[in-house]
Order: C-alpha cells, then structure tokens, then sequence
C-alpha cells in the first residue's frame, strides 16, 4: 500500500519472524494502528500471513522503498516480549552463527498460546425483584438461595452445590432469573508463600543464603547481574539454600527460573519446594501436555507463573520480570542442546541473567572445569560448603580391582561387593547399583561368525531390551525383533549377548539375592514424572531393598537408608579420546557416590575397576576434588583446551554420501589458517551415519582471544553449500561424536 493513503502518519516498523531467515522484515504501520517494541503483530509474508514479533520502530531506510511495503495486517492483544528477552535472542543468534529468527522460535515455541482461549459462560443471580406470578419450586429456590451474592459459576457448579440438577438451573436461566457472563479461566498457578518457615539452616548455610538474597534484592537495577558458584558437596543443603533467594524474589514481586537437568524426576525437589513455598511452581519440559504449555506460557509472560522449574528450553520463555536463575547441578551435560540451535544452557543462563541485570547461581557439588576456572580467576563469586548438613560424614570410598577381585564367569559383581550386599541388607539398610548401561546387553553378536546386529539407519549397535522382546537403537528409535537366524551366517539361535546393561545386572542380583525386593530405574522403564514419584515413594517407604540404576538416579536424591552404593563399571566412559571424559567421569561417580549414607547412618562407595590407579579413582578415593581439578586444568591449558582456547565443531550431513564429502572436502580446502589457529578434517564423524544420513566433522581450535565466531562465518560464506547438506554450527562442543 503506497505511502499517499497514509500521508505522513505512516510508519516503517521491522518484523522479525519465528523462522530460519536472514534477518528482520520491514512492514508498513497503518496510522490506526499503535505498537511498541516486542508486541505481536500478524504480517503477510508471501501468499500467507505469519505472527511475528516487532523489533524496531522506525529502523534506518534501506534498499526496500516505502511504497514496496507490505502493511502489517493486525496487533494481538498479548503482552510484548520484554527487552530482556529480545537481546537474548539476539545475543544468542550471534554466539551460535544462528538465525535470529530460529532463536525467536524457541522463545515462541506454543504458537496457539498467542490466541486466547474462549471465555465460558458462567452465571450470576439478577439483583431484579421476582415476578410475583412466577412459582417458585423448592428446587427453583434451593437454587436462587445459594446464588445469592455469590461470584459467576458454572451451571454445573450451581447444580452440584444446590443439589438439584441442570436442568432446574437452565430452567431459571430461561425465566430471566440467573443472568449469563463471561468468564476467562483463572491462572492455573498458585501464588508461592514466601513469608513461610524454611529450613532450620546451619551456620554454613545461612552464610551462603545471606549472601545470595543480598544480590537478589539488587536484581533489575544497574549492578543486579552477578555469578555465584553454589559449590556444597552432596547433602549440604545447596537447595535450601538458594530457596532463601527465591523467597527473596517473590517478596519484590520478581519472577524466579530454576534449571534442572533431569526435569521428568524432580519429585522430591517439587515436594521440598512444595513444604516451603506451599504450592507447586510451574514445570516446563517437553513431556507436559499442549494445553498445559499453554497455560504455563501466557502466565509466564504475563508475570502469573513466579516460578517455574524447567529443562534447559525454560531460559527462552519471556518472562515478563525475572529477578533470579538458578541451575542446578550446573555441571551436567544434558544442559548442552545437541539438535537444531545448538547451545549450552549454563553458558545461556548466565547471558540472559546478564541482559535482565539479575543474579544467576550455579548449584553444583562438582563444578565444571569452565565454572571452576571462572571461580579461581574470579569473575564468579564462590560460595563453598565442604560439609554436610549436621555434620553427616561423607562416605568412605572403596576401590574394587577387578584384576583380582574377579567376578564369576558372565557375572559382574565382585566377590567383595557381593559380601557387601549382603551385611548392609541384613542390618536393614538399602544399595544402589549403578551401570550406566540401559538394557540387557549393549551388543549382541553371532557365535559362529561374529556379526555384529547393528542399526540400518545408524552405524550403532542395537542394543538388547531383553524383557520387551526387542533390540533397540538408542540414537534414532529404531527397534526390531531379535532375529533367530544371522543374517550373515544363516546360523539359527546362536546369538550372544556381550556386556552388561541393568537388566542383565538385575537378573544377576535375582539369582544371587532372591529374596531382596530390587527395582530398575532407567530412562526406559521410568518416563514420566508420575512414574518416577512412585520410584521415590517406594524406596522412601523401605518397599525396596536394592535400587538398580543409570546416571537418572545419580543425583539430586535423598534417601536416608542408603548406606552402600555400588558402581558395576567405573571404568564406563573413560576411553574414547573425549576431551571430558575424566572430568564427566569423575564428576558422574562423585555424584553417584553422594547418594549413600546421606541419613544418619555412615555411607560406603564400592567402585569396581580395573584401573585403580587412574587419577579419577585416586581423586574420588582421595576426596581431592581441588586437586583434580587443578590437574585437569593445567593439562587444558598446556593443550590450549577449553576453557583456556575455544573449539568450534562443523558438523556436514546428508543423506547422499558423495555430496556430503564434496561439502566436507570443500570445507577442508577453504579452512582458515594463521597464528592461533588450526583447523582439523575433515573426518568421518565417530557416528558416520545418524537416522539414515552420513556425517564427516571439522574442528577448529583457536588462542582464546581470537573471535571464533567471525572465523567461522567467513569460512562457510566461503563454501559453496548445496541445499542437500546441513552444516551445523557447535561452538564450545561437548559431544564429538
């Protein structure tokens, strides 16, 4: 529409949409229409129209003339996205090499949350005097009785508290005498207590607290931003700790946002958040239902929900005045999003409380070595508590040499486990086994030729799930049905299951615990909240005497009558040539191992290993965190490993592998090179093949000072890359496989 039916009333506004584009549209504002900055607005975009956000009022002419633009059809009746909100997707498109509009779509994420749900129809008592000749049954006036100055209801409602039924309050609603009105549902969130008792803290405790609400009563204002390392070894109350800070941010009327790494089995925290605040905050995660994502969004920007316990996607909601984050067990790595906009949680948080002005605590009782690193130097705060709340002692660490301590013939528990298992059940007392193996067997081959069952659309193996009748890739979901004949071979029935998974572990313990009541707690087997409440429940409830289970149970939990914890494989995850594979493993089995003797009665640790003089097991025997952690660092930084260089990972896929080597060679060709850098591959991917398409990898390595990101930007501008391919962008990779 040309700029002369506007006259000079018209404006230029730019619309940034929830899409992989370049970069923000310009539209023309219709003189009726008024918008601020972050309000939603219903745009065309070629033969559709789209919902996006307003970005900028005003925004310097470009090659686009006025008359060219488009008008904005319509403004929805939300609250805008705040400022906060709109830097951090900015910020985080350039971190990443990222659309800004993909990141918007994450903080748009339930599309049918922007519509409003239609208002229901309620009912009220008419202040109007009754006719004099109408007749009033006793039904008829159990009903106006008990409308009578009470506020719109349901006529369901009515009926079941008049005891009478609908159609006697359908029949006064047709006489005129109870008048209609429109309702919208009220939030579903209850408003947290913060004037409740807490937690009795100790002298440690109350400390660390201190110092955490003083820096959240300053959130919002110019010095509000600020990093806490909450570093406590398991079982020092970390969480009653930074709920001080959360009571502290709902007395100001601010909005609280607390990450989690394993969402879907936080009962116990949302029953200790529960006892404290007196209601349950709002959840976020990507297994609650549509309607209820919904809900949580609107209450979210709209300042209802005050605090909400979230997976790592909960930092791009558009919380309407957020005054505190915390992340608890910030070291974990589920906080790295591996798929689509790839990104690191913790890094993320920390960013968006640094665009709102707000305090960010990292909760952890094994600190990343990033986390670390900033603490020693620093430009984090660090709040330590070394003991254990009343002065429970930590466990004692044993470690099992399976080079002499041997395991039966396809058995897995060591002769000095078993005995173990066996003293601390009698004295009524409770075990945890862990394997971080799901399953019954990670491998299955064929005795006569060795073929390996692996999946089609990924170079993995299938892994056995024996008790479901299936094998299963854990990449890409594929599963099938054991074979009785090898596809290589032709041989029939002769497969072998090679290695251990929980189920495996868990027949072993039945043929040599019989009478123990065992549980197995693994991804698969525990899938939802309710689920893993009833896990809880039982062991709390003494219902189970030996817990069997994956890295799901390794921490956060707090069950007083687990005194032996007992780790199958130690060893597990430290092999493969990944740059984290000591520090993941240690800061893994310091966590499992927090969960014994966490009551009264003293805690024992077993790690089965064979290797007993790796640092790892010397620094979980030892109890030196410090100086492990310190050795690794020194040797990141004698590598020039992060956190002392930066690494960036390319990641080439396609399911036409000819194609895929040409983008990846070509990428190789065009590699950046000069002081401080070094660019390596490309290489086929340690997984070349993922749900059917072919993956090769490129990393770069550079000084920390050098900017990675513009590196990187050059070189894929560089590339000619066909629409066939993906290139995906990991700054700072976690996973290299």
């Amino acid at each position: 529409m040309g700029v002369s039916l506007f006259a000079d009333q018209e404006r230029r506004i730019s619309v940034l949409l929830p899409l992989p584009l370049s970069g923000v549209y310009d539209y023309a504002l219709p003189p009726a229409m008024t918008v601020n900055e972050g309000d939603f607005v219903v745009v065309p975009l070629g033969s559709r129209e789209r919902i996006g956000v307003v970005w900028a009022i005003d925004p310097p002419e470009n090659d686009l003339p006025f008359e060219k633009l488009k008008c904005v059809q319509d403004v929805l009746n939300q609250p805008p996205i705040p400022e906060a909100s709109r830097k951090f997707v900015d910020w985080v498109a350039r971190y990443t090499l990222q659309p800004a509009g993909s990141i918007l779509k994450m903080v748009m994420s339930v599309p049918g949350a922007l519509k409003d749900p239609a208002p229901k129809v309620a009912y009220i008592k008419k202040s109007s005097p009754l006719p004099d000749n109408l007749k009033i049954t006793k039904a008829r006036q159990s009903v106006l009785d008990f409308m009578e100055g009470m506020i719109p209801m349901a006529a369901s409602d009515i009926a079941r508290e008049a005891g009478v039924g609908t159609s006697v309050v359908k029949g006064l609603v047709d006489l005129g005498l109870l008048e209609p009105v429109q309702i919208h549902d009220p939030s579903p969130f209850g408003e947290p207590d913060w004037q409740r008792d807490g937690y009795k803290l100790a002298e440690q405790q109350e400390k660390a607290a201190n110092d955490l609400v003083a820096k959240t009563q300053n959130a919002g204002t110019k010095n509000g931003f600020s990093v806490t390392l909450l570093d406590g070894v398991p079982g020092s109350g970390k969480t009653e700790v930074y709920f001080e800070a959360v009571a502290k941010a709902l007395s100001c009327n601010k909005q609280v946002l607390v990450l989690l790494p394993e969402i879907a089995l936080s009962s116990q925290w949302l029953n200790r958040f529960k006892t404290r605040f007196g209601t349950e905050p709002a959840v976020w995660h990507s297994d609650i239902g549509q309607a209820r994502r919904k809900q949580t969004w609107r209450a979210v920007v709209r300042g209802q929900a005050k605090v909400v316990i979230g997976a790592r996607s909960a930092l791009f909601l558009p919380f309407r005045d957020l005054g505190l984050i915390v992340v608890d067990e910030e070291h974990d790595a589920s906080f790295k999003q591996e798929e689509g906009v790839i990104y690191n949680g913790r890094d993320m948080a920390v960013v968006r409380a640094q665009m709102g002005h707000l305090p960010v605590v990292l909760a952890s009782a094994t600190p990343s070595l990033e986390t670390a690193v900033n603490s020693w130097e620093g430009r984090y705060d660090n709040l330590h508590m070394p003991a254990r709340h009343a002065d429970v002692p930590l466990p004692c660490v044993i470690t099992v040499d399976l080079r002499l301590d041997k395991p039966e013939r396809q058995k897995w528990l060591s002769p000095s486990l078993i005995t173990a298992i066996k003293e601390t059940v009698a004295r009524g007392e409770q075990v945890m086994l862990y394997l971080n193996r799901r399953g019954y067997a990670p491998l299955t081959l064929c005795r006569s030729c060795g073929h390996r069952l692996q999946c089609p659309n990924c170079t993995s193996w299938l892994v056995e799930h024996r008790k479901a009748g299936k094998l299963q890739c854990h990449h890409c979901g594929y599963f099938t049905r054991p074979p009785r004949t090898c596809p290589s071979c032709e041989s029939e029935n002769n497969f072998a299951a090679c290695g251990p998974g929980v189920e495996r572990l868990a027949e072993e313990v039945e043929e040599t615990f019989p009478e123990l009541r065992t549980i197995v707690a693994a991804s698969d087997t525990v899938t939802s909240p309710a689920q893993a409440a009833e896990l809880v429940a039982k062991i709390e409830n003494h219902d189970v005497d030996l817990l069997i289970g994956t890295q799901m149970v390794a921490k956060g939990y707090h069950f007083p009558m687990l005194t032996l914890v007992g780790v199958v494989d130690a060893d597990l995850g430290l092999s493969g040539g990944d740059l984290r594979a000591s520090e993941r493993t240690y800061q893994l089995l310091y966590q499992v191992a927090g969960r014994a003797g966490r009551g009264d009665k003293p805690g024992t640790v077993m790690l089965q290993t064979f290797m007993p003089d790796h640092p790892v097991m010397k620094a979980l025997k030892s109890g030196l965190r410090d100086r492990f952690l310190q050795t690794e660092a020194e040797a990141r930084r004698g590598a020039g490993m992060p956190p002392f260089g930066r690494l960036c990972a390319l990641i080439v896929s396609g399911e036409d592998e000819v194609l895929v080597d040409d983008v990846a060679n070509a990428l190789g060709r065009n590699a950046p090179h000069g002081p401080g850098l070094l660019a390596l591959g490309p290489a086929p991917a340690p997984l070349s093949m993922i749900r059917g398409r072919h993956r090769r990898r490129l990393l770069l390595k550079t000084d920390k000072n050098i900017p990675i990101q513009a590196i990187v930007k050059d070189w894929l501008g560089r590339t000619n890359i066909t629409n066939a391919v993906r290139v995906q962008v990991d700054i700072d990779p976690y996973s290299f496989l």
